[in-house]
């Protein structure tokens, strides 16, 4: 595996050193996210990451610039999370950390760039990434389906993890950042291969097996949030530590789908 990219400090105040260009910060920035985060190598270019690339050096406000690269990302069907993790890519390229107003235009672009997807908006929940509670209750669905043909009784193999990292006062901006954040800490954990929803107000379902999503991964999962907080710069807006618990799937469909309704706040 190649070595890290080294970092690309901004060190214009020492005479003699000459700031990175923005092709070469964004080389970097392209080196050290095809090596750690981003899964199709070949798409990862879009003309918004030069004007970003040279906002960063230029240290000109880098919202318009994000938004336009958030929006090209969901347009393209890339997840939230790998978007965020992207952008990040980018300031550690350069000796620096992500910011809430950096996520804040990376999460704006993204929404609104997915909202002009083809994609049912009853599929996903665009601040997340997640799946919306509509669409948790059809795999619900499935899932009772194949425990009644299998005549073993769905709260046996399957159950709800509820995460719950609510805080009061939060600005819309502020939540959107959060649901965010969740959205990545959870697919990081989970994968693809898990139901995952956002019920709204800081709270997050994941369908899971009982005998598989056992306490080891509860445990990833809270360094995954902690960890994303950090990263993120979004800690402050997550309840520390946050609470974690499951809830028993009940014998029917309809009782399951009555849970979630009062799961929901």
């Amino acid at each position: 595996m190649r070595a890290a990219p080294a970092r690309l400090m901004y060190m214009d105040h020492i005479q003699g050193y000459a700031a990175p260009a923005p092709e070469q910060l964004r080389e970097a920035w392209r080196e050290r996210s095809a090596e750690t985060v981003w899964l199709r190598p070949g798409d990862w270019y879009h003309p918004a990451v030069d004007a970003l690339a040279e906002a960063v050096v230029d240290r000109q406000d880098v919202t318009p610039a994000a938004e336009r690269l958030g929006h090209a990302r969901g347009e393209a069907g890339v997840g939230i999370g790998e978007a965020i993790d992207d952008v990040a890519c980018l300031y550690r390229s350069h000796d620096r950390e992500p910011d809430l107003e950096l996520l804040r235009a990376v999460a704006v672009g993204w929404a609104e760039g997915y909202a002009a997807t083809p994609v049912s908006p009853e599929v996903l929940d665009p601040e997340s990434g997640l799946a919306t509670p509509q669409y948790l209750t059809h795999r619900l669905r499935e899932t009772y389906g194949a425990a009644q043909r299998s005549g073993v009784p769905v709260g046996d193999t399957h159950g709800l993890l509820v995460v719950d990292v609510a805080v009061d006062d939060l600005t819309g901006w502020q939540r959107f950042a959060r649901s965010a954040a969740m959205g990545r800490a959870l697919t990081q954990t989970f994968g693809d291969g898990h139901p995952m929803a956002s019920l709204g107000n800081g709270l997050f379902v994941v369908l899971g097996e009982r005998l598989v999503d056992g306490e080891a991964v509860r445990v990833e999962l809270r360094r995954r949030i902690e960890r994303t907080g950090l990263s993120l710069g979004v800690s402050a807006i997550l309840r520390r530590p946050p609470r974690l618990w499951t809830e028993p799937l009940p014998g029917t469909h309809a009782a399951a789908v009555a849970l979630l309704d009062t799961l929901q706040r």
